[in-house]
């Protein structure tokens, strides 16, 4: 328990956290209510050179702690853009929504993909479940958290949802929370000629 604080709170200060966010981070952790979490590069995709990388976890008003990779790009200076991924449904952050995590990096934001409630790292029970109230407050508590950093410039945090996470996502920004900018990613999958019906009656 003391080596995982202490990890977490050096990951937190070396993300720009602010230490409302180190403090809230520590007092969960005393509380035992955060799972280990792994320190290794466990992506399904190569790691970048071009920008450091983190674990940290943050909690949503359901009181469930939700787990995340934070990306950084090496080298920034001042308050940073910044965006949250999530998503596809099923997915882990160990997936696409932490490639375009890092690949946003890359480009000069700082960056979280984190694992919904009920899945991957992340805390909820019954596992590998799904709630569209849950889920869209996940979206709010992972903008709170990024605006506790003081790496962030608060302004211009933004949001990324992929695939079902995008429907999550655009609830999000309906439901009158204050961030400026939402992405969504979205495929939709037909038979083969169902597709050619849809074309031929309005893909003109």
């Amino acid at each position: 328990m003391n080596e995982q604080l202490a990890n977490m709170t050096i990951a937190l200060t070396d993300a720009g956290c602010g230490r409302e966010a180190v403090e809230k981070a520590e007092r969960l952790l005393k509380a035992g209510r955060t799972e280990e979490l792994t320190r290794d590069w466990d992506k399904t995709f190569p790691k970048s050179e071009k920008v450091d990388h983190c674990k940290v976890t943050f909690v949503n008003r359901y009181g469930i702690t939700l787990a995340a990779d934070m990306y950084v790009p090496k080298d920034a200076a001042g308050r940073l853009p910044a965006i949250a991924v999530c998503g596809p449904f099923g997915a882990v952050k160990e997936q696409c929504s932490g490639l375009y995590a890092q690949t946003m990096a890359e480009r000069g934001f700082l960056t979280i993909a984190f694992d919904p409630s009920f899945t991957g790292e992340s805390g909820g029970s019954v596992r590998y479940m799904a709630s569209p109230d849950i889920n869209t407050e996940d979206f709010m508590a992972a903008v709170d958290f990024l605006s506790l950093c003081d790496r962030v410039d608060h302004d211009r945090i933004g949001i990324i949802g992929i695939y079902a996470w995008g429907g999550k996502g655009a609830q999000h920004s309906g439901a009158g929370y204050p961030h400026p900018g939402y992405g969504g990613l979205h495929h939709v999958r037909y038979d083969p000629g169902e597709r050619q019906g849809l074309l031929r009656r309005g893909g003109q």
